[in-house]
């Protein structure tokens, strides 16, 4: 679906011209063939550039993807480390409209060469497959691969999500490029994210890099961005507070883009068989929750500071907007709310949700 936008930006830019695409990390080729079938639909001409590192997989990626060169699409297939497949892209100047880079592990030492790669107004898709690093689990890790302090905290999923972003911009930011987060989630295994690049940082752009606390007594959090870091504000801890578990640089602004997340429904409406419906349900939750409230707590978390039972997230929610405050439902994780509502008001309003 992500090659759908594609072809929708491609058409805005340069009608006609055919998509590229490169599968950086391609493994059994399965989404290369997908990305070729979707791009014959499109425009004549487009490129398919499928890539693993293992030589001996190169029998089943030429099986596998038998049928797009019997389609006529421009197929290329190679066996090198993405290091050498993405800087032989930037010695050619090859470009492309999807950049696909499903690591296993954490891909941050690949993100300058992948964004070199990637055209203006194209997206990197980028996975990674370290859970613990990101997670607050393995501090260590994080400094390595994220050059970032990772905390637990209580949407851990969507704090991996935000790291992986900010270190996305942050490469982009030092090629003198823009970026626009697209969608955001994970299963708990996998931390998915994709960004369209732009010419430059948009004006407030840099303001969405920041920190977050999370306080492990009373339950609080506070978000800063760097660009306006102060000090940080006493939590509701009636007596003194443990030390805030601090994290970040981060990624504080949207994690989806609603609108693009919106065009893709509609053409999964008009070709249901090129979706599946855990999918679709996928779609509809991410473009319902932009995620631009980096302040996230699962209702569990919530019934503990009160000592009882979970509120109804539906009823925590209408609670919040009736005391004035923006409140909605994480799509990226499930049972867990967001709100830009003080804590205070968030307990207070947990109390009397029905």
């Amino acid at each position: 679906m992500l090659l759908a936008d594609c072809a929708a930006q491609r058409q805005l830019s340069a009608p006609g011209e055919p998509l590229a695409v490169l599968d950086a990390m391609a493994g059994c080729g399965i989404r290369g063939l997908r990305y070729g079938l979707e791009s014959l639909n499109w425009a004549a001409g487009s490129q398919v550039w499928v890539n693993d590192a293992d030589p001996d997989r190169l029998p089943l990626l030429q099986r596998n993807l038998a049928p797009l060169h019997d389609a006529g699409l421009q197929l290329r297939i190679s066996a090198e480390t993405a290091q050498q497949l993405l800087a032989r892209c930037l010695l050619l100047r090859r470009r492309f409209d999807l950049v696909d880079l499903d690591a296993f592990g954490c891909p941050s030492a690949l993100l300058p060469l992948a964004l070199e790669a990637v055209c203006l107004g194209g997206l990197l898709y980028v996975a990674s497959t370290d859970g613990r690093s990101p997670t607050g689990h393995d501090r260590p890790g994080a400094l390595r691969q994220l050059g970032a302090a990772a905390r637990t905290h209580p949407a851990s999923w969507e704090l991996a999500l935000r790291l992986q972003l900010g270190a996305i911009a942050r490469a982009a930011w030092a090629l003198g490029r823009g970026v626009e987060p697209v969608l955001s989630f994970s299963e708990g295994r996998t931390f998915r994210t994709a960004v369209r690049l732009r010419r430059a940082p948009t004006g407030g752009e840099l303001a969405q890099l920041g920190l977050l606390a999370h306080c492990h007594g009373c339950g609080d959090q506070q978000v800063q961005p760097l660009l306006q870091l102060r000090q940080w504000q006493r939590c509701q801890c009636p007596a003194e507070p443990p030390p805030l578990a601090i994290s970040g640089p981060l990624w504080i602004g949207p994690l989806q883009h609603p609108e693009t997340l919106q065009r893709l429904l509609v053409r999964a409406d008009a070709e249901p068989a090129t979706v599946s419906r855990p999918s679709r349900r996928l779609l509809e939750r991410l473009a319902a929750d932009p995620g631009d409230l980096p302040r996230c707590w699962p209702v569990s978390h919530i019934a503990r500071q009160l000592a009882g039972g979970p509120p109804p997230l539906s009823g925590l929610i209408a609670a919040l907007q009736q005391r004035g405050f923006r409140a909605g439902a994480s799509g990226v994780m499930p049972a867990h709310v967001r709100s830009d509502a003080p804590w205070s008001e968030i307990l207070a309003a947990a109390r009397t949700a029905k």
